[in-house]
């Protein structure tokens, strides 16, 4: 591998990289890289197909170029963007078809980019195995080839080998969904080369997209997802690889042996990378607490990071802020693989969408005057109608609700003012001031259950009128337009124009900004869940997705507490009452500004804290970096 030095020579000097390389003329290849795993159990190495586009004339002359790598499993089964791009061959099976418009936009300026298929899918050997070795080691084997660690062949079956020297070495991984979730993956193996990784709507633990703290999210399992994205002949070829993730993840949301080894947050010290993180602040697939603690996990461990949070559910910033998104990403590989000073780690770290194409910036996220402040519920006048503020509610005070299956948060939100037994809600006044919310949030519980088993939602909501990116319509907040833009060169079989997008928006009166779900069989934390005791009290502490919500001047914020949510997670077996102990029950938010900001939103300006009894505060609860 050349010195770090070395890719300067990929691209004219200077403060940003320009399109001096002939997309036409760049070098087409397909390698397959040994993996040193073999998943399908045949008696040799499984090998990944690797397609590459690289400027000829750099190659030409003698000047290596550093790596935009994508890494999925669906460049034949789904495709990718906003388009379902997939793969495309000629008649020799040569690439020429590269999805999205890395290679269009990148390739001219300097860069190779690279487009993985996960093990198991397309043109690839082995087996998905949905996060774990396999699909890892398929990912983290290329960069090692690409700074000649690894083995790659210019064929699937045969020996004649092939090597990546026309590589400074310095590879970006960066992708969408599961494709930025093997970027997150790699980057906490340590692996030597990846300079950064760009993870949009990214997985952080793989438990946590199919459960939440033992509630279930989805009726399947990885074995379900893995046979809907493996290619046809590694379906017949992995049944036992199926077997185990099907054996490994059972549907009681016990935490096993297979979701330790696909959580990624607990390796977070290995990064070396860099991250620019994206995620959809109401993004219901992959839900922002991936976000969160992958975050929280990275600030720990001072890895150097950026974030664009934005309204929309799960989306590509390439298709919600094209303008801006494109300029911005070339600064950041730029400054990471080129190694040019062009000032983009020293911008605003955070950039937030507030409403539909409104954005404001942090220098720091979380900003620094963020506390984890305890709030309390208490009942007020009206059964199931309390209040939310800084006081703890006496001895013996309580709400209670009935499970209703059928009901959602938006339901609960869209009652909060009336007494209904699927909810019980808390609310602030009106408040005087803006009050923000930045960060993961956290609600403890004291609660008793009719029946064997219950399930618990939480969520925090802004109740007054918003204009706001419909995320529950067709396209998670955007709508697709007839017309393209282009972003760098094309030809016949890989054009560089994609269709425009713009808002889709919602008038509403409430907003759910943040949410987190449990099964209360799982309330000692052990991963093991159990039958309850009926007529019995239980404490547990359910972990609300992060979120960064500006609550307005003149709107209240509310706290309910029901069961199922409808929609977003399965119901429990039974349909219990519960009983609240408010006492014993408390909501600790990242406020900006603190306990301080709150008593100035509710109350008009500051006052004494009230003593807080011995035992109840719980600021441990919310880590706010």
């Amino acid at each position: 591998m050349s010195p770090p030095g070395a890719a300067q020579a990929a691209a004219p000097r200077g403060k940003e990289s320009t399109p001096v390389y002939s997309y036409d003329r760049a070098i087409r290849e397909s390698v397959w890289v040994d993996t040193r795993v073999d998943a399908d159990g045949d008696g040799r190495s499984d090998r990944v197909a690797v397609d590459v586009i690289r400027p000829r004339e750099a190659a030409e002359q003698g000047r290596r170029v550093p790596v935009i790598m994508d890494a999925s499993p669906y460049y034949s089964c789904c495709g990718r963007g906003n388009e379902s791009q997939k793969k495309t061959y000629d008649a020799q099976g040569k690439p020429v078809g590269f999805p999205l418009y890395y290679d269009n936009y990148f390739v001219p300026r300097g860069y190779a980019v690279v487009l993985v298929d996960l093990a198991g899918t397309n043109r690839s050997d082995g087996c998905v195995d949905i996060g774990g070795r396999s699909d890892v080691q398929s990912a983290k084997a290329v960069v090692d080839w690409l700074n000649g660690r690894a083995r790659g062949y210019a064929s699937r079956g045969g020996s004649d080998s092939v090597t990546a020297g026309w590589t400074t070495g310095s590879v970006g991984m960066i992708g969408k969904s599961y494709d930025g979730t093997i970027a997150n993956a790699v980057a906490a193996t340590g692996v030597e080369g990846l300079k950064t990784i760009v993870p949009i709507g990214a997985i952080s633990s793989w438990y946590d997209y199919y459960f939440a703290q033992g509630a279930a999210l989805y009726d399947g399992g990885p074995d379900h997802l893995s046979d809907g994205i493996e290619s046809p002949e590694a379906r017949g070829r992995c049944q036992a690889v199926q077997r185990e993730l099907a054996e490994g993840a059972p549907r009681n949301g016990d935490w096993t042996a297979l979701w330790e080894d696909r959580d990624y947050v607990k390796d977070a010290g290995n990064v070396r990378a860099s991250v620019f993180a994206v995620h959809g602040l109401q993004d219901l697939n992959v839900r922002t607490k991936h976000f969160g603690q992958w975050w929280d996990a990275l600030a720990e461990n001072g890895v150097e990071r950026k974030v664009w949070l934005s309204q929309a559910g799960h989306v590509d910033p390439f298709d919600f802020r094209r303008e801006a998104w494109v300029p911005t990403l070339h600064r950041w590989f730029d400054h990471y693989l080129l190694g040019y000073d062009n000032g983009v780690e020293r911008e605003p770290m955070a950039d937030i969408e507030r409403a539909p194409d409104r954005w404001s910036t942090d220098r720091v996220w979380p900003p620094r005057d963020t506390r984890a402040t305890t709030l309390r519920p208490a009942a007020g006048p009206v059964a199931g109608v309390g209040t939310l503020g800084l006081t703890p509610a006496p001895q013996g005070a309580g709400a209670e609700f009935t499970d209703d299956p059928r009901l959602n948060e938006s339901d609960w939100s869209a009652n909060i003012d009336r007494s209904t037994p699927g909810k019980a809600g808390f609310i602030t006044p009106p408040l005087s001031r803006d009050l923000r919310l930045s960060g993961s949030s956290a609600v403890r519980l004291t609660v008793t259950p009719s029946t064997a088993s219950a399930h618990l939602s939480a969520v925090l909501v802004d109740l007054g009128p918003a204009e706001i990116r419909d995320y529950a319509a067709r396209g998670e907040g955007i709508r697709t337009l007839d017309d393209r833009t282009c972003w760098g060169s094309g030809n016949a079989g890989d054009s560089a124009c994609y269709k425009r997008t713009e808002p889709t928006k919602a008038q509403v009166g409430h907003t759910v900004f943040s949410r987190g779900w449990a099964d209360l069989g799982h309330w000692d934390g052990s991963g093991k869940g159990g039958p309850l005791t009926p007529g019995k009290p239980y404490t547990m502490t359910l972990d609300l997705a992060a979120a960064d919500h500006v609550v307005p001047a003149g709107h209240r914020l509310a706290l309910i507490i029901a069961g199922t949510d409808a929609g977003l997670i399965e119901p429990a077996s039974t349909t219990p009452h519960v009983t609240v102990d408010l006492r014993r029950s408390s909501a600790t938010l990242p406020l900006v500004g603190g306990y301080a900001a709150f008593a100035r939103a509710t109350a008009g300006g500051t006052r004494a804290k009230p003593a807080t009894p011995r035992g109840l505060d719980v600021p441990s609860l919310v880590h706010v970096p």
